[in-house]
C-alpha cells in the first residue's frame, strides 16, 4: 500500500485555545466538534494536526510531542514568527505558547531544527528532511561545545536548568582563544533560556554582554542570525 497518511492526535486543555494559536501561525480549523468529545483538527498546506480536549489539563506536564519533516524549516520559521509578530507584537520565546530558533542538533546528526511548545504543552519538533544528512560538523571551540551540548538538553529535552548550568560554566572560565562569534551566540542563547526561566533581569545581562563584544566585519556578518535572535528578545522583554 502506498499513500498513507499519519495524523498527530495531541491532548490539550482547550480547543480553543489550540485553534486560536495555530490560526496565528498559518493554519485552518479544518474541523470541530464540542460533543460528545471536544476536539479540533487544524491544517496548514500538507501539515496536519489534531487535537483533543482534556478537563484540568496542566500543558506543563504534557509529553505530547510529533516530528515535522520539511525542507525548509528557516522559511516554515520565518512564516510562524511573522504570525506571531502579527498577532503579539513579538515572536513568544518564553511560557506556553512558545517557539524556538533554528539550529543544528548535534543529537540528531547535525540536522538543523526547532521547536513550537503550542498551549496544550505539546512540543511540535521541526526537522528538515535529508535522506542522506551529512555527518554533524564537530564544533571547534570550546564555547561552540558548550553550545551545542545545552541545544540538546533545552531544545530537544526540554531540561532548561541543565542547559543553563552548562552555559553558565563555559561562560564563567572565559579564555583569550574564545571565538567571539561563538561567544555571543552563547550569551545569546543563555538570554533566550533566562526568558523561558522567566529571568529577565539575567536576559537584559546577557544581550549586553553579547552587544559589547568586539568584532571583526567578517565575524559581524558570521554572528548576523544571533544578533538577529537578539532583537527578538529584547522587543519580548519589553
Amino acid at each position: 500500500m502506498t499513500n498513507e497518511r499519519t495524523v498527530p492526535l495531541l491532548p490539550c486543555a482547550s480547543i480553543d485555545d489550540i485553534e486560536t494559536f495555530y490560526g496565528v501561525l498559518g493554519f485552518r480549523t479544518t474541523y470541530k466538534q464540542r460533543k460528545p468529545n471536544a476536539c479540533v483538527g487544524v491544517q496548514r498546506e500538507d501539515l496536519h494536526l489534531q487535537f483533543f480536549e482534556i478537563a484540568g489539563f496542566d500543558p506543563e506536564q504534557s509529553y505530547g510531542s510529533c516530528l515535522v519533516l520539511t525542507a525548509d524549516i528557516e522559511g516554515l520559521h520565518r512564516a510562524f514568527a511573522a504570525g506571531m509578530r502579527a498577532a503579539y507584537g513579538k515572536v513568544l520565546v518564553a511560557g506556553t505558547p512558545r517557539m524556538t530558533r533554528p539550529r543544528a542538533r548535534k543529537n540528531a546528526d547535525g540536522i538543523g531544527g526547532f521547536s513550537v511548545i503550542d498551549p496544550g504543552g505539546n512540543w511540535i519538533r521541526v526537522f528538515r528532511d535529508a535522506t542522506a544528512p551529512m555527518p554533524a560538523a564537530t564544533p571547534a571551540g570550546r564555547l561552540a561545545k558548550a553550545l551545542a551540548n545545552a541545544v540538546v538538553q533545552a531544545d530537544s529535552r526540554g531540561s532548561v536548568g541543565q542547559a543553563v548550568r552548562i552555559l553558565d560554566s563555559a561562560l564563567a572560565r572565559q579564555q583569550a582563544d574564545d571565538d567571539p562569534v561563538e561567544q555571543v551566540e552563547v550569551l545569546v542563547y543563555r538570554a533566550e533560556l533566562a526568558m523561558v526561566l522567566h529571568d529577565p533581569k539575567t536576559a537584559t545581562e546577557m544581550l549586553a554582554r553579547a552587544q559589547s563584544v568586539t568584532l571583526t566585519k567578517d565575524e559581524s556578518e558570521r554572528v548576523a542570525p544571533a544578533f538577529d535572535n537578539a532583537a527578538d528578545l529584547a522587543a519580548a522583554l519589553r
